[in-house]
């Protein structure tokens, strides 16, 4: 009768993979423009030039005067409309936000009224341009008025929120990363990025606290990764980092589940989230399901040495003694620690494959070179 080994303890770090994607930061407007005949303008040439750093875009306007131009950098644009050569009408220093398109039409009416008043300055020009109207057009005009000055003031809010957030993370200051945050996610709580990078930043808070502090702030990230993933159930970054959350609060089934939707979500990334989920198993002392977790990894990426080596490591925790007292390992442990050799033969674990190896009694592939540095 053989009998088992002892597993092996290893240390196996769960991070978060993508605590920092998310996050490209674009943004998007459209709107309808409308000619002096209150019909749809077909053909209208949108001009959005970006002013804080240079840059300067344009759309035409579809049959139903409508344009729409998306994957813009985050800054402070000026948007014009022109119709037949020349410009009809035009926003100045719109600062563009996160999220959903700023939403600018055009009333080319209107803007004819403005123009023909042009000359008496900024209250003037208002005053002007609202004459001739009625009380109802007049109303309507103050109401989208104030409606736009209202959106670019709680964008411009939002915008320096978020960003002072990303600094703060960049520099490690995790208190005020997440001040930011909360800051943003009150202004606008629709941000799906927002609640992300709130999550990150709170679970990075808690690596700093210990008892009470650190269970609250892990209960806080916890919240707002759950309201990213309300909001935006397809990102795979948020459902993996949510799991290495739950693993840190001992929430091993729930960490699991979250780590497989991940993976099912993005495919070509499954390696990954397979290799954290073994991570998690071998943690909770479930080897059976912590290799399959690693062949999983290995077998969406067969380029992964890190998966590769811990799942030869998992394996040594099933290796048994035959009836001469010498190991005897299950089959394929030996060649996951060839595999990690041959992908990274003077990687930062090189020494602790040959060791396994050496254990097993295995001989080490001299082919394996170390590349030069």
């Amino acid at each position: 009768m053989r009998a088992t080994l002892r597993k092996p303890i290893f240390a196996i770090p769960v991070a978060a993979l993508f605590s920092t994607i998310c996050l490209a930061q674009t943004t998007a407007f459209e709107g309808n423009v409308t000619g002096e005949d209150g019909k749809p303008v077909q053909g209208a040439m949108i001009h959005l030039d970006r002013k804080d750093i240079k840059g300067n875009y344009k759309v035409k306007t579809d049959k139903k005067g409508h344009y729409y131009y998306g994957g813009l950098p985050i800054g402070t644009y000026r948007i014009s409309v022109e119709v037949n050569g020349k410009e009809a009408d035009f926003v100045d220093n719109v600062r563009s936000r996160l999220g959903d398109p700023i939403e600018l039409n055009f009333d080319l009416k209107q803007a004819a009224a403005r123009a023909a008043a042009a000359g008496g300055g900024a209250e003037a020009e208002s005053k002007d341009a609202e004459r001739g109207m009625s009380a109802s057009q007049k109303a309507e005009y103050e109401k989208k008025l104030k409606e736009q000055q209202e959106k670019i003031a709680k964008n411009k809010a939002l915008n320096d929120a978020f960003n002072a957030g990303v600094q703060a993370e960049e520099a490690k200051q995790w208190d005020l990363a997440v001040q930011s945050f909360e800051k943003a996610s009150q202004i606008d709580p629709s941000q799906n990025v927002v609640w992300g990078r709130l999550g990150d930043s709170y679970v990075n808070l808690a690596g700093t606290k210990t008892g009470a502090d650190q269970q609250a702030a892990l209960e806080k990230g916890i919240a707002a990764y759950q309201k990213a993933i309300e909001l935006k159930p397809e990102a795979p970054e948020y459902h993996n980092n949510y799991a290495l959350a739950l693993a840190k609060e001992k929430k091993f089934p729930e960490a699991q589940a979250e780590l497989t939707k991940a993976a099912q979500l993005d495919p070509a990334s499954a390696g990954k989230y397979y290799y954290n989920l073994g991570a998690v198993l071998v943690n909770t002392g479930q080897t059976d399901q912590a290799v399959d977790a690693f062949k999983k990894a290995i077998d969406a990426d067969p380029n992964y040495a890190e998966a590769y080596l811990q799942y030869g490591i998992t394996l040594m925790g099933k290796a048994t003694l035959g009836p001469d007292g010498k190991m005897v390992p299950v089959p394929g442990t030996a060649e996951a620690f060839q595999k990690y050799l041959q992908l990274q033969p003077n990687g930062k674990d090189a020494e602790t494959a040959k060791a396994m190896l050496a254990s097993l009694g295995q001989s080490i592939d001299t082919t394996y070179k170390k590349t030069k540095k």
